[in-house]
């Protein structure tokens, strides 16, 4: 069961890496991602398995929903700059959308079997972060559906 989350969880790692999207990116599977903000002009995307609800589908099979979080982070400000910027943030909002019209919709290879349910992004990007730090953070939580 949580063997088949870390599963779901490589098959996207693999399906963001081998992709072009708009800014190079290497996603990386974790448990806990957690980054100095020194390390964080860097773009991270880091996949977590995160969540697991079953529950039974017939007589014979069970419906599990699996839900792994993709984060997307890089600092856009130095600590003690006068601002942000506004277009490294665009863009990263739209590598976050890129992300998720890759993720949807489509049968997940290597790993056939989930089926891509609904993806919430909460927060589209974190105001206390992006003000306190500089640091733009987006969380995008996807549900996977298998019946086994």
């Amino acid at each position: 069961m949580t063997a088949q989350a870390v599963a779901i969880a490589d098959a996207m790692v693999a399906v963001l890496n081998g992709a072009t999207l708009s800014q190079p990116l290497t996603a990386k599977r974790y448990y806990l991602p957690e980054f100095e903000l020194k390390e964080m002009d860097t773009l991270h995307v880091s996949v977590v398995p995160a969540e697991l609800d079953e529950e039974i589908a017939d007589r014979s099979r069970d419906r599990s929903e699996y839900k792994i979080h993709v984060a997307v982070q890089k600092r856009v400000a130095k600590q003690g700059s006068p601002g942000i910027d506004s277009d490294a943030i665009d863009e990263l909002m739209a590598l976050v959308q890129e992300i998720d019209d890759l993720l949807r919709h489509k049968p997940l290879a290597g790993y056939e079997q989930a089926h891509w349910m609904k993806t919430e992004n909460k927060p589209i990007y974190d105001p206390k972060q992006l003000k306190e730090n500089g640091l733009f953070v987006s969380l995008l939580a996807f549900t996977f559906h298998v019946v086994r």
